[in-house]
């Protein structure tokens, strides 16, 4: 059962990967279908039907994930078992949040429903590649974002000084904001710098703004590229759950547990 749950290595894995697939696309269209008020007044009564199919496969997914490890904790408080749960929860919760003063609480649980969506990244390999990438970077990232709001906040506050509340530069949060949308480059329009110099300033931050965009995706392609070196499978540990084990591997790296 783990092996067919957990890993994609064999052609049973490989059809159960993909008839989640499948139901995980299903359950979404569905949700868009729902919220279109023509199409949901028509075919209510089997969109409703075609959901509660799908809930039931997901339910009987989750307790078979919960079963088919040792340590169940591992999987229920991972980030797979989280999305897993809210996949799952809301259907049955719209039994209980019956009545027209519901209606509201009825509507956020049913939009819920759309972070199924979320499960299709663990069957993409390099959405996985991507968040072990995001996590090796974290520390390297977080210091540049750390950079990028204080360079904000300097330039704010210098253009604060030189438009005034005369040109919209009402505050110093204001002209951060302004910072901000004018380094990335997205240029809502809602204020713009009047005078030269605020207009020279303004044109140093968009050319350091293509700059600062591409030194992120520089320090994750790096780790990713460092990742592609490793040969690893999809083969998870039967009794602690980790994944990414060397070709050939016959003990898990982290606990020691033999492995299939």
């Amino acid at each position: 059962m783990h092996e067919i749950i957990y890993e994609a290595d064999t052609r049973a894995g490989k059809l159960f990967d993909v008839v989640l697939l499948i139901a995980i696309l299903a359950s979404v269209l569905l949700v868009m279908l729902e919220s279109v008020e023509s199409i949901d007044s028509k075919y209510h009564y089997y969109l409703n039907i075609s959901e509660w199919v799908i809930t039931l496969l997901f339910t009987i997914e989750y307790i078979l994930r919960v079963i088919a490890i040792n340590k169940p904790t591992k999987y229920i408080f991972s980030f797979y078992g989280i999305i897993d749960l809210l996949s799952t929860l809301p259907k049955y919760l719209a039994i209980i949040f019956t009545g027209t003063h519901s209606l509201i609480a009825l509507r956020l649980l049913r939009l819920l429903r759309i972070f199924r969506i979320l499960k299709l990244t663990r069957y993409i390999g390099a959405s996985n590649n991507l968040m072990v990438a995001l996590k090796a970077s974290k520390a390297k990232i977080s210091v540049f974002l750390f950079f990028v709001v204080i360079v904000c906040t300097i330039l704010g506050t210098v253009m604060y000084m030189i438009e005034g509340a005369e040109n919209g530069f009402t505050s110093i949060p204001r002209s951060v904001y302004w910072a901000i949308v004018t380094l990335t480059t997205v240029g809502f329009g809602d204020i713009a710098p009047q005078t030269p110099i605020g207009q020279f300033i303004a044109s140093i931050i968009m050319i350091l703004g293509y700059g600062i965009i591409a030194i992120p995706t520089g320090i994750v392609s790096t780790q990713i590229a460092k990742m592609e070196n490793i040969d690893t499978n999809t083969q998870a540990c039967p009794n602690c759950g980790i994944e990414k084990h060397k070709d050939g591997a016959e003990f898990c790296y982290n606990c020691g547990n033999k492995l299939n």
